[in-house]
């Protein structure tokens, strides 16, 4: 039967698809811990992706403004989501997904100047080996007065961002840095990278704003990271 039904029932909702179930799928990694009331059964999305379409929905301008939307690294759940809003013109970019819109180096955007209103990059950078032109590139293209929301693994064990360039194969990686393709592992000074390249920048713990049986609903953990780094671009 579909997974759907073997999770029926109500305890549950997921905010991106609107379908309810009595938990949520967990996922599963090859290598590493499981992680339990993850997954929609209906639509896929996770649980850093139910947080973040809750917070664009709720406490953003993106569902009411005509806005021109860069959304790097597309997850399918949220692409359509993106894709169906009538004011949205929707840009998908990566280095290797087929069905993103536009083929790009995150370091080296084939964008001019301030060319979007929005950038959505979430969990991407701690794949990019120079990440802080990665964000300079961030900031270029976009539009004076816009926002970007990015969203990369925190550890809440570290206040420095720990990087060893010297650590290149997959499974070295997996060892040192929890997984085979991350570069590094995020710090407490993430927001500090953000703001050396120009951005002002908010940290945003949309779980926790919810109230906690809200967000037992969406299936979010408040206090978790990562949190949403909300970046805007003065005039």
């Amino acid at each position: 039967p579909p997974l759907s039904l073997l999770y029926h029932g109500d305890e549950v909702e997921c905010p991106c698809c609107g379908a309810t179930f009595r938990k949520f799928m967990p996922t599963v990694r090859p290598m590493g811990p499981n992680t339990a009331n993850a997954r929609c059964p209906n639509c896929g999305a996770r649980e850093r992706q139910r947080h973040l379409w809750l917070y664009l929905q709720h406490k953003t301008n993106l569902l009411s403004d005509r806005l021109r939307v860069l959304h790097f690294a597309p997850e399918r759940t949220l692409e359509r989501k993106l894709q169906s809003l009538p004011n949205i013109d929707y840009v998908s970019t990566d280095l290797e997904r087929p069905r993103a819109m536009v083929k790009a180096d995150i370091t080296d955007l084939p964008f001019p100047n301030a060319a979007f209103d929005v950038i959505i990059c979430s969990h991407v950078l701690e794949h990019v080996t120079d990440d802080r032109k990665a964000i300079r590139e961030l900031y270029r293209v976009l539009k004076p007065m816009g926002w970007a929301i990015v969203v990369v693994p925190i550890s809440s064990r570290r206040s420095q961002t720990y990087e060893d360039p010297s650590v290149v194969s997959p499974v070295d990686r997996e060892r040192v840095f929890g997984q085979s393709d991350h570069v590094r592992i995020y710090g407490d000074d993430f927001t500090s990278r953000l703001e050396e390249a120009g951005f002002r920048v908010r940290v945003e713990d949309y779980a926790r704003e919810l109230g906690e049986v809200r967000a037992r609903r969406y299936g979010l953990r408040p206090h978790r990271r990562p949190h949403l780094h909300v970046c805007a671009k003065d005039a």
